[in-house]
Formats: structure tokens, C-alpha cells, sequence
């Protein structure tokens, strides 16, 4: 197996059962991060068990309710991943939910394995997602920030999403977090799962390489419901092809208990942030601006 197919899930490839991607700590090879995308068709249910592993259910289109404990949340989601942020559940280990939804959609599930237990399943608005504008010029990009550390609590999970415009960079200059340095570097494992404007000729790529002490190569055409796991190593550039706009959710969690999301920039090509003081942020940004005026 090479470093590309073990690395680089193309849609449909990691199917399972219900879930149009299943992507497990064992799965992956490595101990805390997860992925599921569950597609439901109007009417339809699932009936999750969060087990040993934290979750945030998140509509990438469409709505639904999510039950739990009780509780009833009902999730407005959105038309797409381009269109807006949407709000979402958070689900504790050791839950019971069921997820339907009359419209039916497709709904991402990060999770993260955790021992701790101290939240409560609870509702996120999509009023309360931080959107941030990051980069400028052709490195211009949107990050909505679900789960981060200041934005929503946690035990582990770390979850946002990146919209690129077409024919920009996102994810650079290349950076990693696969080494615990407190205060300057956070171990985290992390996926990539994908969606690329203009049907099926939308595509866009994904680099991954390692050290010396830490080998990997990835070099990935990436296309609609692919995804690209990231063990270690510096990650970056995403690239968006001119004329397809690019998305992806970014799932991570690792080891460390204070729940940080630190990063070390590639010391090649980190000086080209400096580079952005002078340029404009991409008049494209922010996606779905048009639908709230």
C-alpha cells in the first residue's frame, strides 16, 4: 500500500454500513480522531451510539432532529456547505442518540475518544460560530469555527470547517501539530473530508510530507467526498482549482487533556505571512454573504 491510497480515501472508498464514510481510530491507525458522513433519505433515522467517543452531528445539507437523553434538538442545517454555517448537537461518550430527518441530508459526525465525560449533550446555534476571514490575496480563505478551544466546549474534539475560492491556497504556508511542545505545539491527529464546487468536475489537491525522523508523502487530487488523513507531518497547501471552490471539514484530537490547537509553520515558507500585510483579503469571502442581505 502506498502512502496515497493509505492516506488518501477517494469517496466511496471507506463506506460502511449506513455511512458514506467511516472513518475510526482503528481505521486510521492512530488513537483519538473519527469520522462518519451519514446520508438519510426524507424520513429516514440512525441510531448512533457514541460509546467511548465524543460527537458533534453537523448537517452539511439538510435538517434534522437529534434525541438524546431526553432532549430533542432541531437542527435547521442549511442548502449546502457554500451557503452558510448551521448549527449542530454536541453528543457526550456513553450517549444513545437517534437522528431523523423529514427533508433528508447529509450529516457529518466528528467524534473524538475521550476517557472524560463531564458535558452534557447540548445545541450549538449558528449564531454563536465564529467566522473568521484568514490569509489575503490568493491565500485568502473562510474558517467557520465550531469546536475550538473559546468557541465551544469540549473534552477533546477539535472541529472547524475551510472554504477556499477558487484558484486560492488554504492551509499555508504548510504547518504541523504532531508534537507536544506546551505553549508552542499541540499533538493532534487530523482528517480532511472534502466537497468541491461544480459537480463532478470540481477538484482541487492536498499535500502532506514528513521529516527525516518522521517520513510521509502525499500528493492527492482530491474531488466531492474525498478524504485525506493526516497522522503527522507539515500539511499544506490545499489548493482550489480556478473555477471550483473548495470546502473541507477539519476533525482533530490527540493525547494531550488541555485541549489546544498549536501549530508550527514549515520555517521554509512561514515568512510568507508577512506577505499579507500589504494585500487585500479576496473580495470573494465570505461564501453566503449574498443570502443574508
Amino acid at each position: 500500500m502506498t502512502a496515497a491510497s493509505k492516506y488518501h480515501l477517494p469517496k466511496g472508498t471507506s463506506a460502511d454500513g449506513p455511512y458514506d464514510l467511516l472513518v475510526t481510530p482503528e481505521s486510521a491507525g492512530w488513537g483519538y480522531s473519527g469520522l462518519r458522513i451519514l446520508t438519510l433519505k426524507p424520513g429516514e433515522a440512525h441510531a448512533l451510539s457514541t460509546e467511548d467517543s465524543e460527537f458533534l452531528v453537523l448537517p452539511l445539507t439538510g435538517s434534522c432532529t437529534v434525541t438524546t437523553d431526553g432532549k430533542a434538538f432541531e437542527l435547521e442545517g442549511r442548502t449546502g456547505v457554500f451557503a452558510s454555517v448551521t448549527d449542530f448537537a454536541y453528543l457526550p461518550r456513553e450517549s444513545e442518540a437517534l437522528i431523523s430527518s423529514a427533508t433528508g441530508g447529509t450529516f457529518a459526525l466528528p467524534s473524538a475518544r475521550t476517557e472524560q465525560g463531564g458535558h452534557s449533550a447540548r445545541y450549538g446555534r449558528k449564531e454563536d460560530v465564529p467566522v473568521e476571514l484568514r490569509g489575503a490575496g490568493a491565500c485568502s480563505r473562510q474558517v467557520n469555527n465550531y469546536c475550538l478551544p473559546g468557541t465551544f466546549e469540549a473534552e477533546q474534539l477539535l472541529v472547524c470547517e475551510v472554504l477556499t475560492p477558487g484558484g486560492n491556497w488554504s492551509s499555508y504556508p504548510p504547518h504541523k501539530h504532531d508534537e507536544a511542545h506546551p505553549g508552542v505545539e499541540s499533538e493532534l491527529e487530523e482528517i480532511y473530508y472534502f466537497e468541491v464546487s461544480g459537480g463532478e468536475d470540481g477538484f482541487g489537491y492536498q499535500r502532506v510530507y514528513g521529516t527525516p525522523e518522521r517520513p510521509i508523502e502525499v500528493l492527492a487530487e482530491i474531488r466531492s467526498g474525498d478524504t485525506v488523513l493526516i497522522p503527522h507531518g507539515w500539511h499544506g497547501p490545499s489548493i482550489a482549482a480556478p473555477g471550483y471552490d473548495l470546502y473541507y471539514l477539519n476533525v482533530m484530537a490527540g493525547p494531550g487533556q488541555d485541549r489546544a490547537w498549536l501549530i508550527c509553520d514549515d520555517p521554509a515558507h512561514g515568512w510568507v505571512r508577512v506577505t499579507w500585510d500589504t494585500q487585500d483579503i479576496d473580495d470573494r469571502l465570505p461564501f453566503g454573504a449574498e443570502e443574508k442581505h
